[in-house]
């Protein structure tokens, strides 16, 4: 492996996905508590993350699935999830056993919701794997899916920290809408999207 390729690799991964740390906090701190949760979340994160590599990939090699002018669109994808998960906790609030009647993002979910959020990735990957060559681009993207398995240990361990955990547990029903909408809204409007 060259170390200037590995070098590049884990910051072009951490400034692309920091945003995905919240994002698996509150899944985690969702989940918490629920059968094969880690699980579900690791799956639906490595499949989106696996599709961005793949779209990435081919625009590297000429082709292009996505045209520019749609990839602000893909905030659409965690808006209309924000805005269900909304309405189920409007639905649940009078529920006696809140904690009970939550339950987590399925892995589909999880894998829309990073693909969504990594939209924008492809853009500043696609540069980069065009200039690396094949062997690059096999050496970025496994760099990038080990980092995938820190990113989930740092979103599990920030969603069972103590303080965190309890706010989540207490909040999380509303955090996880808000930050989803909030997420569909920020891909919306930075990418120019309905003229935003």
């Amino acid at each position: 492996m060259n170390f200037g390729v590995l070098g590049q690799a884990v910051v072009l991964f951490a400034a692309t996905n920091i945003d995905d740390l919240l994002v698996l906090a509150v899944f985690f701190a969702q989940d918490a508590g629920h059968r094969g949760a880690t699980r579900t979340i690791a799956l639906g994160q490595y499949l989106g993350f696996l599709v961005i590599l793949a779209v990435s990939v081919a625009a590297a090699f000429g082709a292009t699935f996505l045209p520019d002018g749609a990839v602000p669109y893909l905030g659409l994808l965690p808006l209309a999830l924000g805005v269900k998960a909304a309405v189920e906790a409007w639905r649940r609030r009078d529920d006696l056993d809140q904690e009970n009647a939550r339950r987590g993002p399925k892995i589909l979910e999880v894998a829309v919701i990073t693909f969504a959020n990594g939209g924008d990735n492809i853009g500043a990957y696609v540069p980069v794997f065009a200039t690396a060559g094949v062997g690059g681009m096999t050496e970025y993207a496994v760099v990038f899916l080990v980092l995938m398995a820190g990113w989930l240990a740092a979103g599990r361990f920030f969603a069972t920290r103590a303080a965190v955990a309890r706010a989540l547990a207490r909040w999380g029903h509303i955090l996880l809408p808000v930050v989803l909408i909030g997420l569909g809204l920020l891909i919306l409007v930075e990418g120019g999207a309905f003229g935003l």
